[in-house]
């Protein structure tokens, strides 16, 4: 914290993630907070979100960062493969870490033959994230700061309220279902294994997941039980490469080897399910939802598309500065845009917390053991799928 008491932030990565995290905090007036430095690796990239977002510094060097004893915390909105040694460096110059999803990965190791996604094992992949995430953990818990994970779902208004009625009601979740699903990925490494980890139900399936496993949590403590994770089953898939050029013109999917779809279903200790869906061919925008079935209750929450306001459109004439919704490839016709986005998915109220609980010195309400349970149960459902059957997790 500076002199002027405020919250000092350096951001790492100017992408969409970026974009979204500061636009959040844009919208929040509460902590003071200090835009004071922001990395990315290219200049012109890094000049403009700092000129957007009014940071006092730019550079391409992350040890510009840990170096400014002024900055609180790091934001880490880089692609996957950059988060473990970000999040160590980190903490380890005594700084507070927000992290996007997810925490980390298998990015392929020097004798790897490649693509590793379709050469390297995901049982040795498996083992080898288990290694890295207990590296993490002792970091976390040794460092005496906060680790704060950038689960948005989490803060999404009707997974709150659905987080709400389960502490009230105390009622048992017996089934879930949860699902993002999207065109395909703006981003040009997102078809690769070594840059994002895996395919969509990394950077997309993460999402609906680490929500269904809050909630479990949530409905835990309220009933005073323990509820753990037993098993995961998954089915993956890569499905765009047999279409031809025409037939793939609308989608931005191009996996090399990597999935394009995803269903991994997870049994809990309680016996109870979750099933998560996650795929690179939904045309029309981006699908967010869950729908608890609960003993007592059913609960649904739909992120998008959400039914708020609905467009018509013959021509986009001087609608290109108006944002309609993600992955819309075009905003005639009928469409239902996204209202107050940033709020709705969740964004704001996260970044709300993450830079209260720097503040105010108390816990956030995504944290370290989501990140782990997360990406924990997404590599186990890649061993699953290559296996063909279900991954024990009450054996690690």
């Amino acid at each position: 914290m500076n002199h002027r008491g405020e919250i000092c932030l350096g951001m790492a990565g100017a992408g969409r993630a970026t974009e979204l995290h500061m636009n959040a905090l844009q919208r929040y007036t509460g902590v003071p907070v200090c835009y004071k430095h922001i990395i990315a690796h290219r200049m012109e990239q890094v000049n403009f979100v700092k000129n957007r977002y009014g940071f006092h510094n730019a550079s391409l060097n992350f040890d510009d960062m840990l170096n400014d004893a002024e900055i609180d915390i790091i934001d880490i909105c880089t692609p996957p493969y950059a988060h473990e040694d970000m999040i160590i460096k980190a903490l380890n110059a005594g700084k507070h870490v927000i992290c996007e999803k997810p925490l980390s990965g298998y990015f392929g190791e020097p004798d790897d033959r490649k693509p590793i996604g379709d050469m390297v094992s995901k049982s040795k992949m498996y083992e080898s994230l288990l290694e890295k995430i207990e590296k993490l953990r002792h970091v976390v818990e040794t460092s005496g700061k906060k680790f704060m994970y950038a689960e948005n779902f989490v803060y999404a208004p009707a997974v709150t309220k659905a987080a709400e009625i389960l502490k009230n009601k105390k009622s048992k979740i017996l089934y879930a279902k949860g699902e993002e699903s999207l065109k395909g990925s703006s981003s040009p490494v997102a078809g690769d294994w070594d840059k994002t980890g895996g395919g969509t139900f990394i950077r997309t399936g993460a999402h609906p997941l680490a929500a269904i496993l809050w909630l479990k949590r949530v409905e835990a403590k309220a009933r005073g039980e323990s509820i753990r994770i037993k098993s995961v089953f998954a089915d993956m898939g890569r499905v765009t490469p047999q279409l031809t050029a025409y037939e793939h013109r609308h989608i931005a999917a191009h996996p090399v080897d990597v999935e394009d779809n995803g269903t991994v279903i997870i049994t809990f200790t309680d016996e109870s399910k979750a099933v998560i869906i996650a795929t690179d061919v939904l045309l029309g925008g981006s699908k967010n939802y869950l729908e608890l079935y609960c003993n007592d209750a059913v609960i649904n929450c739909n992120l998008t598309m959400s039914n708020l306001m609905s467009t018509y459109f013959l021509d986009e004439d001087r609608l290109d500065d108006v944002y309609m919704s993600e992955m819309l490839s075009a905003k005639t016709g009928w469409n239902h845009p996204f209202l107050e986005d940033e709020i709705i998915r969740g964004y704001t109220d996260e970044m709300r917390d993450f830079v209260e609980a720097v503040y105010f010195d108390r816990e956030p309400k995504s944290g370290f053991n989501l990140a782990y349970d997360s990406i924990k149960i997404i590599y186990a459902a890649y061993k699953s799928s290559e296996l063909g059957v279900a991954v024990n997790l009450l054996q690690d």
